[in-house]
């Protein structure tokens, strides 16, 4: 009876010490940890490709290098051969697996040594994370920290801690580093004697590293494969052992260097981010680059993007030429340097005077000397072209026509315009804009351009390039549907005049491409658009060092060219969108065909118009008033006449006058149907003489140095061939005003250098002296 009293008693005792046992488990497990990395924990960071290809692998602060990865990412061959090989009981003990350790300590007791370690896999993520000594006593806290994973873990967390933590040899850890590193191949696509030789490899990483021991390696592995009979055919099983072993130098994956680094001042605490980048594209690049270099002066970089349109992803990015070469400046990143843009802004100048209704295709320019107030931009070649059309002055890259169209627009429009699309230019600290903009008098970005470029391939959107997948599509309105089209279409082919003389190199590729070059040859440029990409070059020394005959035409577009065959583009024709149409415009008053008079429409061209709009040539700035002449033409002879002297029958007639500009730059036959008939003879008294103005005082290619006294030279200069009236002179086509005919004209050589000097009067007449040569 007393007995019986006590077994409740008993039960009591015997559950408090459970209690009180498992109370002190808590208590252990809580104030002894297993040392499981947690977030603050210092980790590597892997910069990945779009498809999973390693870019670049920053180690962590022990220098180990780790490519984490998830259970599902990893080929189930390796699971397979990993479980079989190394705990078969993994899904189902505890953490430890008694009839292991039974039979290794048997095999220990009867051969005097380790035959088997008898550990799980549990086991081995214990000693993974915390060095344990092998001893009995080690083997104890290997044991209790095994039992302290799984009471904390899933097998699925445990599984994934030995994927990414196992020693694979050197300052490689877990299987993707190790597929990587000696396979060239990520761990979901090893074969079967692969997955055996990886997952024999943590056994001994030193002795079994297949780049260093292969022989060894493949023993280890074999013993691997052969452990498999039974889960592997045995087709499997015997290509596995045929297999030879295979491996490559270890050496850290390096693509895209420097996008890798500007990726990690945002990795916030990851330890992997994904990019954009196609791993193919980024190698072809990469090659071209280093090719390239190899005939490139010291210290002059390249930096090249490619940006897939559809999403704003960049798919290639190199911001230095050689990111192993630091004497060309490797460790900087040239796709975010602000540098002047020669004139790769000239597209989007002419697509916005399109839009603004100032321009069409074909509108006549002057590439003249000219100067507008005081600026007098000259061409890359140093050589003029007089009449020119929009799409000429485009194809051509041609500077005055460019600062032409700049001053209609306005400068501070035109670079508010470009912000709005999405394009931010650098000024100066205290610096605005002027019409020297359009030449590269500002900074910006290669990533920039690209983004503003996409526009021309993407209805004239443009966007913000996307360096990884989750970041936002940020797109701006830079021109519109039409405007985009007609500028890529001038780009691409020359428009529909470079189409008619098979002008358009661009059009069998399918890409339209701008070159630029800034000032002193600091940058060369070439930027393009296909269908599908978008690509951005820049060439050039980091430091701002002039680079002596290299431009955008012959050091940045060939490698432009080179990039987009790489990338298999095609032509593909392209509807127009419906507000851009093709007209026929008369020159030189700009405006459609159809409704100019015969004898008003000296040149006709067809036209890209855009919005039903086809705008007259911009007003002359030399001469006021309208674009055509009122004259008085006798009707039975079709001489120029008056009523003061003339008694025959005088009928009025209209003559499309020039801009006075250009007058000089006509052809015979342009003149003929541009200036006046010549005058009645009965009124010889109001005409010029036959041989027309003549300026007198100094002849072409005159050579005019100081005086003695080091006075600059004067020049004093007559008109003969007219003596009422007045003469408008321009000295390297900056106007010096209106002077009576019959008074000299004067002017002083203030600064050495080349001098050409222009007469004209209202009537079309001129004179030209070039040439004239200054020196000190």
């Amino acid at each position: 009876m007393n007995f019986l009293l006590r077994v409740p008693r008993l039960w009591r005792g015997l559950a408090l010490s459970l209690l009180l046992f498992l109370a002190g488990l808590f208590a252990l497990d809580r104030l002894f940890p297993p040392p499981v990395p947690g977030r603050d924990s210092p980790k590597a960071l892997l910069v990945v490709a779009r498809d999973g290809t390693p870019l670049r692998a920053f180690p962590d602060r022990a220098h180990i290098w780790r490519h984490e990865v998830r259970i599902d990412e990893v080929s189930p061959r390796y699971l397979e051969a990993l479980l079989r090989y190394e705990d078969r009981a993994f899904y189902w003990h505890p953490g430890v697996n008694p009839l292991s350790l039974m039979r290794a300590a048997w095999q220990w007791a009867r051969q005097g040594k380790i035959i088997s370690g008898g550990s799980t896999l549990t086991m081995q993520v214990a000693r993974i994370l915390e060095p344990i000594p092998r001893s009995v006593g080690g083997k104890v806290k290997q044991i209790l920290r095994a039992l302290q994973l799984e009471w904390r873990y899933s097998k699925a967390e445990i599984l994934t801690l030995y994927l990414n933590y196992a020693p694979m040899g050197g300052v490689l850890e877990g299987v993707e580093a190790a597929s990587r590193a000696y396979l060239g191949k990520p761990s979901r696509r090893l074969s079967h004697a692969e997955a055996a030789l990886l997952a024999a490899l943590p056994q001994a990483p030193s002795r079994y590293r297949p780049d260093r021991h292969p022989e060894q390696a493949r023993q280890a592995r074999d013993k691997v494969i052969a452990r498999m009979n039974g889960l592997w055919t045995a087709e499997e099983l015997a290509d596995a052992f045929s297999e030879p072993p295979y491996a490559q130098t270890l050496k850290e994956p390096l693509l895209a260097p420097l996008l890798a680094e500007r990726l990690k001042k945002q990795a916030a605490g990851r330890i992997r981010i994904d990019s954009t980048i196609d791993a193919q594209i980024q190698q072809t690049v990469e090659f071209l680059l280093s090719d390239r270099a190899n005939a490139l002066p010291p210290r002059v970089s390249i930096a090249v993007l490619v940006m897939e349109n559809a999403m704003l992803e960049v798919r290639a990015y190199a911001g230095s030429a050689d990111f192993g070469d630091n004497r060309r400046f490797a460790h900087v990143d040239m796709a975010q340097a602000s540098r002047s843009p020669g004139s790769t802004l000239k597209p989007f100048l002419y697509g916005l005077a399109l839009d603004a209704g100032l321009i069409h295709s074909e509108s006549l320019l002057a590439d003249v000397p000219q100067s507008f107030s005081g600026y007098q931009p000259g061409n890359f070649q140093q050589s003029f072209h007089g009449p020119v059309s929009v799409s000429e002055a485009l194809a051509k890259s041609l500077n005055v026509p460019a600062v032409e169209v700049l001053e209609r627009l306005e400068p501070t429009r035109f670079v508010a315009l470009l912000r709005r699309g999405g394009l931010k230019l650098d000024f100066p600290r205290g610096g605005e804009p002027n019409l020297s903009v359009i030449l590269g008098g500002a900074g910006v970005s290669l990533e920039q351009l690209v983004g503003a470029y996409s526009a021309l391939a993407r209805q004239g959107l443009s966007g913000k390039p996307r360096l990884t997948p989750d970041a936002p599509i940020l797109e701006q309105r830079m021109l519109s549907p039409g405007a985009a089209f007609i500028i890529r279409d001038i780009l691409e082919s020359g428009g529909p005049i470079g189409r008619a003389l098979e002008h358009g190199a661009g059009q069998k590729r399918g890409i339209a491409w701008k070159t630029g070059t800034s000032f002193g040859f600091r940058d060369a440029w070439a930027v393009g658009v296909s269908d599908r990409h978008t690509v951005g070059v820049w060439v050039g020394r980091p430091d701002g060092t002039p680079n002596p005959g290299f431009f955008g035409a012959n050091v940045a577009a060939p490698l432009l060219v080179d990039i987009f065959d790489a990338l298999d583009t095609r032509a593909v024709l392209r509807p127009p969108p419906p507000e851009a149409r093709q007209e026929r415009i008369c020159w030189p008053l700009g405006l459609r065909q159809a409704n100019t008079a015969p004898e008003h429409c000296h040149q006709a061209r067809l036209a890209w118009t855009l919005n039903d709009a086809a705008p007259p040539t911009f007003p002359d700035r030399l001469r006021g008033g309208e674009a055509r002449y009122h004259l008085q033409i006798d009707r039975k002879s079709g001489r120029r006449a008056l009523t003061d002297c003339s008694r025959g029958q005088l009928e009025n007639r209209e003559i499309a006058r020039w801009p006075a500009v250009l007058e000089p730059w006509l052809t015979p036959d342009t003149r003929r149907k541009a200036l006046p008939p010549p005058w009645l003879a009965a009124c010889a008294g109001y005409a010029a003489p036959e041989a027309g103005l003549k300026i007198v005082g100094v002849s072409n290619h005159a050579e005019l140095r100081r005086s003695s006294m080091g006075v600059a030279p004067l020049l004093r200069l007559e008109i003969r061939g007219k003596t009422d009236g007045e003469i408008i002179w321009l000295v390297n086509g900056k106007n010096m005003g209106r002077h009576p005919a019959r008074a000299s004209f004067t002017y002083r050589l203030e600064h050495p250098g080349r001098y050409d000097i222009t007469a004209l009067d209202d009537q079309g007449q001129y004179d030209r002296i070039t040439g004239i040569r200054y020196q000190r």
